[in-house]
């Protein structure tokens, strides 16, 4: 007997990119039926539970690994398959003891297993696609779905689009002077955020504070707030002391809205989820997209914004010598011109709604 409440068990984990959608989307979900529940299949990673526990979010570390192709990364990945399959079934079966379940598989290695299960049991799968080039898990669950959303349009598919996809705490409270008092910073000074998403990026870690080093002078009426990611907060921040210029260096940031509307411009990695969040607070962004990915996905994610006018993406050549020889000019004149950002502000604003959430709530609410 099940008292009849929906349950939405979100698949995805390994990065923020995976889980901050998801909780979006459930946020959305939430307006259309208030007695909803809502659970998690993550990854065992770190950042999966500390995300979710901070957040209050109920959800379950499975053992998945991605594939990959050499012998020890496939024997992971083999090994790891059959006890993530067991462990989304129990969690569905759970979940279906109450009433209807449905899957939302948001992309990543953590995907594959969770739709295995899903399909053991005869729960409905819905795939929530982030990024411009999908990856091969994703392609693998759009053949399993009875519903493929992507945030943005992928070619050679069919595929709905629904749009940004951005949650609550990543919108600014307020205007540049309010974000920024919420986030400890002076409120009257120009801002640059800089950040490598969920989990940092060394080389945007590098890049930014001997780029303040070499242009002091042209911050003296800045201040910069940088995301360094887990355990290395400590050594960005001696590197903008030994430049003597102002800096709030912090590991993460929850109150990433703020941080978006505390922005006159800001320096960050192209992952959809920081796309969008740029795309939905309007912030002239410089994209540094992550070099190391085989398809160059990130790349493909801000395109819109850079054909819009409202993004820059540059190519990360990782050594901060190098990129400061290829990027130092670009950044600065980013840096000293203002009217250039206004433009790239209204062009942002030319982008439509970043309502991608509430779109894919409908559809998944449907399947239930």
């Amino acid at each position: 007997m099940t008292d009849c409440t929906t349950t939405y068990v979100f698949a995805g984990g390994g990065t923020g990119g995976h889980i901050f959608p998801a909780i979006a989307i459930a946020e959305a979900l939430a307006e259309h039926d208030t007695g909803a529940r809502f659970e998690w299949l993550v990854s065992d990673r770190e950042i999966d539970t500390k995300i979710l526990t901070s957040r209050d979010r109920a959800h379950t570390p499975i053992p998945a690994k991605p594939f990959v192709v050499s012998p020890v990364g496939f024997a992971r990945f083999i090994g790891s398959w059959g006890a993530s399959v067991r462990a989304a079934r129990e969690r569905l079966r759970d979940a279906k003891t109450r009433g209807p379940a449905v899957l939302l598989a948001m992309g990543g290695f953590v995907c594959p297993p969770a739709v295995r299960a899903a399909r053991a049991e005869h729960v409905p799968v819905a795939l929530v696609n982030l990024d411009a080039v999908p990856g091969r898990a994703n392609r693998w669950v759009a053949k399993r779905s009875q519903s493929v959303l992507s945030a943005c349009p992928v070619d050679a598919t069919a595929w709905d689009v629904v749009g940004p996809i951005v949650r609550a705490e990543a919108r600014p409270s307020g205007d540049a002077a309010t974000c920024r008092r919420a986030l400890g910073l002076d409120p009257d000074l120009k801002t640059l955020f800089v950040s490598g998403g969920s989990q940092g990026a060394g080389s945007i870690n590098d890049l930014i504070p001997a780029f303040a080093n070499r242009h002091a002078d042209t911050l003296n009426d800045w201040q910069i707030l940088h995301q360094a990611g887990s355990g290395r907060a400590d050594a960005v921040d001696r590197a903008y002391r030994d430049a003597r210029v102002r800096a709030k260096t912090v590991e993460f940031i929850d109150r990433v809205g703020d941080a978006w509307g505390a922005a006159d411009i800001a320096i960050a990695r192209a992952g959809a989820g920081t796309v969008a969040e740029a795309w939905a607070s309007r912030t002239p962004t410089i994209f540094f997209p992550y070099p190391h990915h085989a398809d160059d996905h990130q790349r493909a994610n801000a395109r819109a914004l850079e054909a819009s006018g409202g993004g820059v993406i540059l190519t990360d050549h990782v050594n901060a010598s190098r990129n400061l020889a290829a990027h130092d000019a670009t950044l600065a004149d980013l840096i000293a011109d203002t009217d250039h950002r206004a433009a790239m502000r209204a062009a942002l604003a030319e982008l439509g709604p970043s309502d991608g959430a509430a779109r894919a709530a409908a559809v998944i609410a449907a399947l239930a």
